[in-house]
């Protein structure tokens, strides 16, 4: 479990609570919603789900403790479709938004936008250290429920479509990976490392806040041009 006090630093962290309350998932609630808006939102969102299993990976080797690679293994066999590739997240990702009426270059083949290709990159280069990476585990995953719930609404409404398995397997396991990401952290870390941990928290909570303000004001309407989307990640 969480050393002391840092369960509460993070769970009360500022930058957590803007994350999940961003606008952005009231406006999907409330604005009117056509195919290719969402699909934008489909679009950027692939990047990152296609990246995470690697940098769960790359997580699992930087951290010293087999508590720790074991509960990080068990979000990452998760993530892969537990034994079965085609319940890999991100295989039913494209499944379900294609049955829903998107086209598969539109869900999985967008260019980044530089907001999204920064979200990935810093996943990739926070997987070098045990304890942003912590950070970065923690981050996402505290979070992601109310993201993927962003994205069941924006579809639902723009499709009228109700049955969404992606969103269906994230309700069902996702308390399993924040209990998980509560067993890979050591309970005596100093408050030097906690404070790296809660530092890289909130770099990863403040990634993804970009990347939904520019989603904003893409699909709902920017004040200031948006910028070309930048080359696809690798």
């Amino acid at each position: 479990m969480f050393g002391t006090g840092i369960n509460e630093r993070l769970e009360e962290n500022p930058l957590r609570k803007e994350l999940i309350h961003h606008p952005f998932f009231k406006e999907v609630r409330s604005s009117d919603l056509d195919r290719e808006t969402v699909g934008v939102f489909l679009g950027q969102w692939w990047h990152p789900l296609h990246y995470f299993p690697h940098f769960l990976s790359r997580t699992i080797d930087v951290v010293p403790m087999l508590e720790m690679k074991t509960a990080i293994s068990k979000i990452l066999y998760q993530e892969l479709g537990e034994g079965t590739p085609a319940r890999a997240h991100e295989r039913i990702y494209v499944s379900t938004m294609t049955g829903a009426g998107f086209d598969a270059a539109t869900v999985s083949e967008a260019a980044p936008f530089a907001e999204t290709r920064r979200l990935v990159q810093r996943y990739q280069e926070a997987s070098a250290d045990r304890l942003s990476a912590l950070g970065f585990v923690y981050g996402t995953e505290v979070a992601d429920l109310a993201m993927v719930g962003g994205i069941g609404n924006a579809v639902r409404r723009a499709t009228g479509v109700q049955d969404l398995p992606w969103v269906d397997v994230h309700v069902l396991q996702e308390p399993d990976h924040v209990e998980q990401v509560n067993e890979a952290i050591e309970p005596d870390f100093t408050p030097g490392e906690i404070d790296q941990i809660v530092a890289s928290a909130e770099e990863m909570w403040s990634l993804w806040i970009a990347f939904f303000d520019r989603l904003r004001q893409v699909m709902f309407g920017a004040k200031e041009p948006a910028a070309e989307p930048v080359a696809a990640t690798a």
